[in-house]
């Protein structure tokens, strides 16, 4: 096989070469491995005494040889013996170094490429046992009767059963997807296309809408950062600018999709960046003057109220970021037991969806002590004291360690209202009574005045 790396090159033998030719070829090619790689010198050295016992029966044409090239070529014979006889010594003397630095993996070297082996090709496809009796009856009992039904789903992410109500209709995600753009970005992490502390500009062009709190750092038309630092933006602020830039990196929606199908995280469908699904949400089509502040509210300001009512309508009904709550915790806990992800990948996911400071009485509401939560809110636009869409899905983990993937999904809420927490509260809370062997009835009170 023709080497990869430049080296000395020895013209092709003539037809009728002689052991002259082959001599000389060999010359060539202990110079080449000798100027080659510390570990084919190391080679080229073990092989040498087999192959000098070969030199004997043409020794004298290789004299022949060499005094012809001489007369001809009198600076590259000096220049070929020079490399022919001091890479040799040289090599050999650094031949036990090399061969230290092999053995003690101290030499650089390729790392390999990092896969995620999935047993099926769609999550939902897998056997696993039955809910335990009456708990999707008792999560269907805590929907509070908004205008829309809550989409409730529960998942023990060890053993694989999922309790549900209402848990195989897609709900709207909101800022939910965001922690669907944040997997994309790792996942393009572990294949070596991303880097965490890679640098990323954000300037005036990638402002989005409503929160985004990394947009007032841009200074004189650009701020500084990494991928890292917008992971954890996206993810614990919910920074909407932090998520579109992220989605860019990503490859865009389509690839963010694709990266979905190839773990087989069916029910999740992501539409667009933030700012284009909120402007298609409000009835609004995109455009960079809206990105100033003010902008972007004060042109919805300016819509025909029952035509905004019309798209709010149509949004929660079909929504275009729609997923399943059973979709979500499948994929949850399919995170959680390193399906998705490189393990490191996905240890900073979940350290970063501990840290997450939106809704802290939303799930984390209904935990008692000693229970770790590691979640990712999402809530929509208000309009006419209603808000459209407020979610809160993640990973709760017992005092002994037992984990459960849940999925609370409200599309249609009164706004301010303390009923729209409490029926998050209620779920975490059966969550609680469930893992404490009770058979979860009537919900907690928790009455709460807290933001959400």
């Amino acid at each position: 096989m023709p080497s990869s790396r430049p080296g000395l090159i020895l013209p092709p033998p003539p037809a009728s070469s002689g052991p002259g030719w082959r001599a000389l070829g060999l010359i060539f090619t202990a110079a080449e491995t000798t100027l080659g790689a510390p570990a084919a010198a190391g080679r080229f050295l073990g092989a040498l005494p087999g192959r000098l016992r070969r030199l004997p029966e043409s020794a004298a044409d290789v004299a022949v040889s060499a005094l012809l090239l001489g007369f001809r070529r009198p600076v590259a014979t000096l220049t070929a013996a020079a490399v022919v006889t001091m890479g040799p010594i040289a090599a050999a003397g650094a031949a036990p170094l090399f061969r230290t630095l092999e053995s003690s993996g101290t030499a650089p070297a390729r790392e390999a490429p990092r896969k995620v082996e999935r047993r099926d090709a769609d999550l939902a496809a897998r056997p696993a046992p039955p809910a335990p009796p009456g708990l999707s009856e008792a999560l269907a009992r805590l929907d509070p009767g908004f205008a829309r039904p809550v989409g409730i789903a529960v998942m023990d992410v060890e053993s694989g059963w999922l309790a549900s109500s209402h848990g195989d209709a897609p709900f709207p995600q909101q800022s939910v997807s965001k922690l669907w753009v944040a997997l994309t970005v790792m996942d393009a992490v572990d294949s070596g296309r991303l880097a965490l502390d890679q640098g990323v500009v954000l300037t005036d062009a990638d402002r989005s809408v409503f929160n985004q709190p990394v947009t007032h750092l841009i200074e004189n038309g650009r701020f500084e950062t990494t991928v890292r630092d917008l992971i954890r933006r996206a993810l614990i602020q919910s920074d909407n600018a932090a998520n579109d830039k992220l989605m860019g990196l990503a490859g865009g929606p389509a690839a963010v999709q694709a990266f979905l199908a190839s773990r087989g995280m069916s029910g999740i469908r992501l539409a667009e960046d933030e700012r284009r699904l909120q402007s298609r949400i409000a009835g609004l089509s995109w455009s960079a003057d809206l990105s100033a502040y003010g902008a972007f509210e004060a042109a919805r300001a300016r819509l025909d109220p029952e035509s905004r009512a019309a798209s709010l309508r149509a949004y929660v009904e079909q929504p275009y970021d729609g997923a399943t709550p059973a979709g979500i915790v499948r994929a949850l806990a399919a995170l959680h037991r390193g399906e998705l992800l490189s393990r490191t990948s996905t240890d900073f996911i979940l350290e970063t969806l501990g840290r997450v400071t939106t809704g802290p009485m939303r799930l984390r509401g209904g935990l008692e002590r000693g229970w770790r939560a590691a979640h990712k809110t999402g809530t929509g636009q208000d309009f006419r004291g209603e808000t459209f869409g407020l979610n809160d899905v993640g990973l709760v983990t017992a005092p002994d360690g037992r984990t459960y993937a849940v999925a609370v999904l409200a599309p249609q809420v009164p706004k301010g209202s303390p009923e729209r927490l409490r029926v998050f509260q209620n779920v975490s809370a059966a969550v609680v009574e469930h893992w404490a062997g009770l058979t979860p009835s009537s919900p907690p009170a928790n009455p709460t005045g807290r933001a959400d």
